[in-house]
């Protein structure tokens, strides 16, 4: 890791505190190369300022709103467990009375519950977790440096029983290897345990674009050689998609409408721009009574 201070933190609504990813998934589309990063992705930018450059961006604002952080890199990699970044932006989040939203396949989130809970007594926090794989040994092959999949699910309940909203990305789910029934249907089954109050899903498939596309094939070689899975997968893809930035599951329509099915059924919000709508919205008054 190497730390800096950034001249900016914050987007219009969002921040990324770390730049760089220790989580090791294998079809991570933050390794594209128009991302530019100037360093391994592994090699994590800290920084350092963070907290401070918030603190000063928040002052500045003439409403308040929803902050959002994890959409580029995890915010929970493992380095947060020491270094604190992301909890001492919570508290600044939480010291200036905005809303958090936040993406993560980390179980860290929950360090921070205490903030997360403070923060939607008085506004909103919503807490996201990527869900891809129902089988955990799958799981520990394509993302092997994060939990695995059923104690992201403990994760969401967790949340739920504090009373915080949740979401799941249901992404990417990866042709000829989980985008069976079985994997869907497993995670849908997780989604309504945890009582999930919205599902992100850009349809089945993935991303492939320079950078990413070239560490995945790689990934696939090596996993070729661990698990039979994977054997004469990457040629597959190849032979399927060619240089396709956009790579579509075969199943992709019957696996949508299960989804879509089930959400249904069990009053989960299901979407992109639906969703993203509803995590920007802010309350009205955060000093409401009945948010106490």
């Amino acid at each position: 890791m190497h730390f800096v201070n950034a001249k900016s933190i914050l987007g219009p609504h969002s921040m990324n505190v770390y730049r760089g990813c220790t989580h090791g998934c294998i079809y991570c589309d933050s390794r594209s190369k128009c991302y530019q990063f100037a360093h391994d992705f592994e090699d994590i930018e800290v920084k350092q300022n963070a907290p401070e450059l918030l603190e000063e961006a928040l002052r500045k604002k003439r409403k308040r709103c929803m902050i959002g952080t994890g959409s580029m890199c995890d915010p929970y990699i493992p380095l947060e467990k020491d270094l604190c970044v992301m909890r001492r932006c919570l508290e600044v989040i939480d010291r200036n009375n905005f809303g958090a939203a936040v993406i993560t396949k980390s179980d860290l989130v929950l360090r921070d519950i205490d903030i997360l809970e403070r923060i939607n007594r008085k506004a909103k926090t919503v807490v996201q977790m990527t869900l891809t794989s129902f089988d955990d040994d799958l799981s520990r092959l394509i993302e092997p440096g994060v939990c695995v999949t059923s104690r992201r699910f403990e994760v969401l309940c967790e949340c739920r029983d504090h009373g915080i909203p949740t979401v799941v990305w249901f992404t990417p789910l990866l042709p000829f290897i989980n985008d069976t029934e079985e994997n869907v249907d497993g995670i849908l089954d997780y989604c309504v345990r945890a009582g999930v109050k919205a599902v992100v899903c850009f349809g089945i498939g993935l991303t492939l674009r320079e950078g990413n596309r070239e560490y995945f094939y790689s990934a696939l070689d090596r996993l070729s050689k661990k698990d039979g899975r994977f054997r004469g997968i990457k040629e597959r893809y190849i032979k399927t998609f060619g240089n396709s930035y956009i790579v579509s599951s075969p199943n992709e329509n019957r696996l949508m409408n299960r989804i879509f099915q089930t959400c249904r059924k069990n009053n989960i919000m299901l979407g992109t721009d639906s969703v993203f709508k509803w995590m920007d919205e802010f309350p009205e008054d955060s000093l409401q009574p009945e948010l106490f």
